[in-house]
């Protein structure tokens, strides 16, 4: 049996990753609330029960390999890729793009199970399907930690995430904490001018 979503929020609270605020999201939006999984994922007993929700879910699916957009992803897709016993690669940006390095290299026809921390409007994980498609790769999935769209991110595969959630997020022209006078804080991975 899975933890449930009170448990995994209860998670966050407690390795103080569940942040409120005003935050400036990967995507360019802003929000009250913030997820840093980097804070969860650093406990081993935490990253893998809940990384074995994803692995629960897609156990039984035909694929050879696990990738994720770094950073945030690395740690979800080395978790699922041990648990399910698959090889693990991953995508780093390159000036603004995301891209294979490392030797990393993706044979046609090779079945692919994307990983990524957390979702909001899924911009990391749609490049990952497409540097996955664009090399003849096929995507038979997606799996993620955090969906702060409560569903609303459609990638056109099976996907599946650990806790999904209404995380209310503004258009930064839009941002109801800047009217109030807030100051913005960017606490992720990536750099945003």
């Amino acid at each position: 049996m899975g933890l449930s979503k009170e448990e995994i929020l209860n998670i966050f609270k407690k390795t103080e990753a569940l942040l409120n605020g005003h935050f400036l999201l990967t995507s360019g939006r802003h929000s009250s609330v913030y997820f840093q999984c980097a804070k969860v994922l650093q406990y081993p007993e935490h990253n893998e029960a809940i990384c074995s929700i994803i692995v629960e879910h897609f156990k039984n699916y035909d694929f050879d390999t696990v990738i994720a957009p770094a950073i945030g992803g690395i740690v979800v897709g080395q978790e699922v890729a041990r648990q399910l016993n698959k090889k693990f690669i991953f995508a780093e940006r390159e000036e603004k793009n995301l891209t294979l390095r490392r030797g990393f290299s993706i044979a046609k026809g090779e079945k692919f199970l994307v990983c990524e921390d957390v979702v909001t409007t899924g911009g990391s994980v749609f490049e990952v399907i497409d540097i996955v498609k664009n090399a003849g790769g096929i995507v038979a999935g997606v799996g993620y930690i955090v969906d702060r769209s409560n569903g609303k991110v459609n990638f056109g595969v099976e996907q599946k995430s650990a806790v999904s959630l209404d995380a209310i997020s503004f258009a930064a022209d839009e941002c109801e904490l800047c009217k109030q006078g807030l100051q913005v804080v960017k606490p992720g991975s990536r750099k945003i001018s």
